[in-house]
C-alpha cells in the first residue's frame, strides 16, 4: 500500500496566468506516477509540494476521471503556493492524493442545481459545472452564481460564455466596479432571487468566503431548498490531509478527512462558532 505521506513526482505541462496572482498549472506524472495516485473527482483536493518550500492543499480544478492532465487553479499567498506558482513548464512538483469526498453530482440528477462560487472558490466547482454541462439533459434548470471582487478578477470568463452555451444560466455580480461597467455590483447573494429554484428538488454547490457561505446558505434555505441538498466546501487551514495533525479540525470535523464537502445541515452550527 502506498504511503499517503509520499509525494508523487509530477511535470508541470502547461501554465496559463488567470489572475495578477493566480495561476492554472497542467501537471502529468512522471512514469507509472498516475497509475499509483488513482484518478480524482469534482470536489477533492490534491497536497501539491514545492520540494524546498513545503506543501499545500488545492483542490482539483480539472483533470478529473484520469482524463488528461490534473489541473489546478492557485492563487500565490504564502512560500508554498509562490513557488508552485513560479514553476515553469518542465518543472517538477509532488503530489499527494486524491483526498476529500466529492460533490454529489448524480444526487442531483433529475432536479434544479444552483452552483454559487464567490472569487477564488469557483476553480473547485469548476470539473463540478463541466460535468453538469456535459450532462445536461440530466437536470432541470442549471444555474451558476458568481460573485467576485472586482471585473478584472472574475476567473475564467472565457469558460462563463462557453457554459452558457452549454444551457447554464451564468449571472455574475462584483463587489466593486470601474465607470463604465454595465454589469451587476454588489453581493452574489443580490443573484439568489433570479435563480431557477424548485424547492426541495433543488440541490446547491457553493464555495467561497465562509462568510459568503454561510449568507448563501440562509438564502437558499429561505428559498425552499432543504439544509441536506445544500453543499458547501470547507477547504481551509488544511495540512496534512490525513487527519494527524489536527489543523483542520472543526468542532468533531476534520475538514480534510470529514469533508471538505459538507452538507450545510452538518456544518450550519459549526459555522455559527466563532472560536472555531
Amino acid at each position: 500500500m502506498r504511503d499517503p505521506m509520499l509525494p508523487l513526482s509530477f511535470r508541470v505541462a502547461a501554465k496559463r496566468r488567470e489572475l495578477a496572482d493566480t495561476w492554472t498549472l497542467e501537471l502529468e506524472p512522471d512514469a507509472g506516477a498516475h497509475d499509483r495516485l488513482g484518478a480524482f473527482a469534482p470536489g477533492q483536493f490534491a497536497m501539491l509540494y514545492a520540494f524546498g518550500s513545503g506543501e499545500v492543499p488545492i483542490s482539483v480544478s480539472g483533470g478529473v476521471g484520469g482524463e488528461g492532465p490534473l489541473v489546478h487553479t492557485v492563487r500565490a499567498v504564502g512560500a508554498a503556493t509562490r513557488a508552485i506558482c513560479a514553476a515553469e513548464p518542465g518543472d517538477s512538483v509532488g503530489v499527494r492524493g486524491p483526498f476529500g469526498n466529492t460533490w454529489p453530482i448524480e444526487e442531483a440528477e433529475g432536479g434544479d442545481v444552483v452552483v454559487v462560487a464567490g472569487g477564488i472558490g469557483l476553480a473547485p466547482l469548476r470539473p463540478a459545472i463541466e460535468r453538469l454541462a456535459a450532462s445536461r439533459e440530466r437536470f432541470g434548470a442549471v444555474t451558476l452564481l458568481y460573485g467576485a471582487r472586482s471585473p478584472d478578477e472574475m476567473l475564467f470568463t472565457e469558460e462563463l460564455d462557453s457554459w452558457r452555451s452549454a444551457g447554464i444560466a451564468v449571472e455574475t455580480i462584483v463587489d466593486s466596479a470601474p465607470a463604465g461597467w454595465s454589469g451587476r455590483v454588489g453581493l452574489v447573494t443580490k443573484l439568489i432571487d433570479e435563480a431557477e429554484l424548485s424547492g426541495g428538488h433543488t440541490t446547491a454547490l457553493i464555495c467561497g468566503p465562509e462568510v459568503m457561505m454561510r449568507f448563501v446558505g440562509a438564502e437558499l434555505v429561505q428559498r425552499g431548498v432543504e439544509r441536506s441538498r445544500i453543499h458547501i466546501s470547507m477547504e481551509r487551514n488544511m495540512k496534512c490531509a490525513i487527519g494527524h495533525c489536527g489543523h483542520c479540525q472543526l468542532g468533531p470535523a476534520f475538514i480534510c478527512k470529514d469533508g471538505p464537502v459538507f452538507t450545510l445541515a452538518a456544518i450550519e452550527p459549526l459555522m455559527a462558532v466563532r472560536e472555531l
